[in-house]
């Protein structure tokens, strides 16, 4: 009896020491990573003055050292069930490259295409803003902020965006996508490697500069049958919007931006092979050209190459025809893909066929032939709107408003995955988060950023508040943010300076029953959102800002 009580003693010592434990590395998990920090930003430019401009790419390709055999074709690494794999660095355990995006366990099995830091920087004279796009499912704001605090001071920068394409097909940056739910999928070292090739970029953006001027021209129809929206009410951010960047001494091309709105997610949830996918073939297309023979995917870039003005020159942007061989010539430069309003969920859907843009040939299944044809479809476009532009821009004045916004947490999931580090980002106060917000205008032009993954029917209109929605509430997010940007030309990134998850209109919550539009279950996103507020809190933040910046 004794014995038993002293085996019962040590027993719940032993309970109440794991407790102890898993409590004081919660609240170390949760400490803040940047006390004190806020990007409270507000400049309004001066004297209108000549533009200049400079463009980089620095690979941030992840290296992949061993190969795998998936036993049953289910895509995820599960040596239990068969899995077996080749060491290819010899130290006699598999390193995994874990595929952010869909399940746990997709263990990438190779690589078909580099990731990328694009950076484009524009300087009025007055102010230096760099705009940095990554090949990744996103980046988080406490990164974002380690990653400003290393660009050196003799680069001038005033402000510094980092933007996400959102690539379902590179690697976890979240956490989310690891071994098993309770285990982050994010590798330190990548990570830290993605924020060195970063400062890199930027640095080489700057040593680029030259003096410019803008080319912007829209297509804002035509993109429309190569993405479906899989959640009412059906609104989209379909638009295609481009800037063409060239030097103003010789007018070569610099670089260009081309901004729509969809989920890189075209080759969906089997494939193992590292990629950006769709966006890789945008790029491709508009520097080098599109064309009926020959593929936009070559060979992979060398690590390290940067652009800059080096392929400047190579394209006139005249059709091409005969010999077999029809399509349009490229930009030359820098191709920067920037995604929009993605929510909802936008997304090309195995269900939605993507026409080979010189053929006959359609494609539904997942697929580089796929993802290739969506990608050339919408290189076409935009070398097309590229040929008669809309305005151009040859001197302009930067204004910009950049806000720290801090947003609670509800969603219980991200709540214990930040208490256990799976998402490694901190709290700035209980169950609270740091984001960030940012407009600009560049003469006729202006910007709108959020974080995460925004409803189109915030930015563009199209709230609805239908029956059955857990708040009976009318439609809040109003006026839609493209209403309230000035300017004829309204550009909006998306997964910037963070990625918080979906931003649903409050009107449209639906995790309780009975659900809305009919539906025997509750739809898809709220699970991925840190929660209803989300979205006025970002939207009335905006809405001041955008007062601000039309001062």
């Amino acid at each position: 009896m004794k014995r038993l009580k002293i085996i019962f003693k040590a027993a719940g010592i032993a309970l109440l020491a794991v407790i102890l434990a898993i409590i004081v590395l919660s609240f170390k998990n949760m400490k803040d990573h940047n006390p004190g920090y806020r990007a409270d930003i507000e400049i309004h430019g001066g004297k209108v003055s000549a533009l200049k401009a400079g463009f980089s790419a620095v690979s941030i390709t992840p290296e992949v050292p061993d190969r795998w055999t998936d036993a049953d074709n289910n895509a995820k690494y599960e040596p239990r069930r068969g899995d077996t794999f080749t060491d290819g660095n010899g130290n006699g355990v598999f390193d995994p490259v874990w595929i952010a995006g869909f399940g746990n366990k997709r263990a990438a099995n190779g690589v078909h295409d580099d990731l990328w830091a694009r950076t484009m920087i524009l300087d009025d004279g007055k102010s230096r803003l760099a705009i940095v796009v990554l090949d990744l499912i996103g980046f988080m704001n406490n990164d974002v902020i380690d990653v400003r605090s290393r660009i050196p001071e003799d680069a001038g920068i005033t402000y510094t965006i980092i933007i996400s394409t959102h690539t379902h097909e590179g690697p976890d940056m979240l956490g989310l996508w690891g071994k098993s739910p309770l285990k982050s999928g994010v590798d330190g070292k990548y990570k830290e490697y993605v924020k060195r090739r970063i400062v890199e970029s930027v640095i080489a953006a700057t040593e680029s500069l030259r003096p410019a001027y803008l080319e912007v021209s829209e297509d804002l129809t035509g993109a429309e049958h190569l993405v479906t929206d899989t959640r009412k009410p059906d609104v989209y951010d379909s638009g295609l919007r481009c800037i063409k960047v060239l030097d103003a001494e010789n007018g070569s091309t610099l670089g260009s931006v081309i901004s729509w709105a969809d989920h890189p997610e075209t080759l969906w949830g089997n494939n193992l092979l590292i990629t950006s996918d769709f966006p890789h073939f945008v790029r491709e297309g508009v520097e080098k050209g599109v064309f009926r023979n020959g593929s936009t995917d070559g060979e992979r870039t060398e690590a390290g190459f940067s652009r800059g003005s080096s392929l400047a020159g190579i394209g006139t942007e005249e059709t091409v025809s005969g010999g077999g061989n029809q399509g349009m010539e490229g930009t030359g430069g820098t191709a920067i893909y920037v995604n929009g309003a993605i929510g909802g969920l936008m997304t090309t859907h195995p269900s939605l066929s993507v026409k080979d843009p010189f053929s006959d040939t359609e494609y539904s299944e997942p697929s580089f032939a796929k993802a290739e044809a969506q990608g050339k479809q919408v290189a076409l476009l935009a070398l097309k709107a590229m040929q008669n532009p809309a305005a151009r821009i040859d001197s302009a004045t930067l204004s910009l408003v950049a806000r720290t916004v801090i947003l609670p947490v509800r969603n219980k999931l991200f709540r214990l995955g930040t208490m256990l580090g799976i998402l490694d980002r901190g709290m700035t106060g209980w169950m609270k988060m740091r984001t960030e917000l940012a407009v600009f205008k560049i003469g006729p032009l202006s910007f709108a950023t959020m974080p995460g993954e925004v409803y189109p029917e915030i930015v563009n209109g199209g709230i609805e508040a239908p029956e059955g929605n857990d708040f009976s509430t009318g439609p809040a997010e109003l006026p839609p943010v493209r209403e309230m940007m000035p300017g004829r030309f309204k550009f909006f990134f998306g997964l910037a300076n963070d990625e918080i998850g979906y931003v649903i209109p409050k009107s449209q919550w639906d995790v309780k029953s009975p659900y809305t539009y009919g539906r025997n279950s509750p739809p898809y996103g709220e699970e991925n959102s840190l929660g209803p507020e989300t979205a006025g809190i970002l939207h009335e933040n905006l809405k001041e800002m955008l007062r601000e910046l039309n001062r």
